[in-house]
Parts: C-alpha cells; structure tokens; sequence
C-alpha cells in the first residue's frame, strides 16, 4: 500500500470527523443528550463513543496510549458507559476530548505505515495492522455519523455532510413534503400487495 491510500483512507477519517463535529453545533444542552432512540442514542454519546473508539485504537493498540486516559471503556466499567454524558461531563470536555483523541490518531497515522503492527486483544484475530485499524475506524466513524445525522434531521431538520453545504439536493419544504407523501404512497401501496 502506498502512502497515498494512507492519505485518502485519512483523508475519509477527518471529513467523517467533520460531519460528526457539526451535528451538535448550536444545539442546547439537552437536545445533544436526550435519547432520541428506544436504546438510548443520543449525538453527544455518540462523540463520546468516537472519542473512545479513536483513543484506544489509535492509541492503546500500538502502544501508544492516549494521556489522559479515558476510563469509559474499561471493563469495570458500567455497560455503554462511553455512549452517553453524564450530568457532570460538560458539552466542552466531550468535544475536547474528541478532538484530542483525533490529533493524537491522526500523529499516530502520520507516524506509522499502514503495515504497522498492533494488538487489539478484544478482537478474534488480535494482531492487526494501521491499515485494518484504519478501515474498522472509518467504518465505525461513518456509521455513527450516519446516526447522527438522522438524530439531528429529527431535531431541527439539519441534514448532510457539513452545516455550511447540504449535500442533499436544494429544494424547498414544500418539494421535501411532496417526495415524502410519494415515498409514504409507495411503500403503502408495497404493503397492500404484498397482504392480498
């Protein structure tokens, strides 16, 4: 692998950052917290969980750990303690330690080649390379940036990659409400065929 796939694999990993970063840009307080999901998902969880996710495999797994260390996903632990923001854990330190969490991966990235040995000894197959770490963080990243972005379209109607240019096409209330009703025909209309 050459180290232009290593750019373009880091270069996928910091505009997902990205997307994630603005979906709680100007929200208050609660909006970023709430559970908007049966199971508890809610945007500041979710760079909570990132932050983690970027700590500890960029990080922990080729010893290089990230200081200070970030206790959420320790196995004592309560279960999903890295997927929520407790009362006491401020909006400011969340994304602080978001953004430390992405410097020190992305100095780890710069330093090692993508064939990098690591150990990730929570996996089936432990041994692993920057170049799989790489891939199972962009995945992981894009997933939750996915989530995000349907948390906050649910919240103030906010949708795309950045805040500054939608990647949705441009098209007024009235044209959303209208493909809406169109998708909400079809899959009606999917339904009474499939019941006769």
């Amino acid at each position: 692998m050459s180290g232009a796939e290593k750019q373009q694999l880091h270069g996928y990993l910091m505009n997902t950052r990205e997307a994630v970063m603005w979906k709680v840009e100007g929200l208050s307080e609660y909006d970023i917290r709430r559970p908007l999901t049966p199971t508890g998902t809610n945007l500041l969880g979710l760079v909570k969980h990132l932050a983690t996710a970027e700590a500890w495999y960029f990080g922990q797994v080729f010893g290089r750990p990230f200081e200070p260390h970030l206790p959420w996903w320790d196995d004592d632990q309560p279960e999903n303690a890295d997927l929520w923001a407790t009362a006491a854990e401020s909006r400011e330190y969340i994304l602080d330690t978001y953004r430390a969490a992405s410097a020190h991966a992305d100095e780890t990235i710069r330093e090692l080649d993508l064939d990098a040995s690591g150990h990730a000894h929570w996996w089936p197959q432990p041994d692993v390379t920057l170049h799989s770490v790489m891939i199972h963080v962009l995945a992981e990243t894009a997933r939750h940036a996915g989530h995000a972005d349907i948390l906050r379209e649910q919240l103030d109607g906010s949708a795309g990659m950045r805040a500054d240019s939608s990647s949705l096409p441009a098209h007024d209330e009235q044209w959303w409400s209208d493909y809406r009703a169109q998708v909400e025909a079809a899959a009606r209309a999917a339904e009474e065929r499939q019941s006769r």
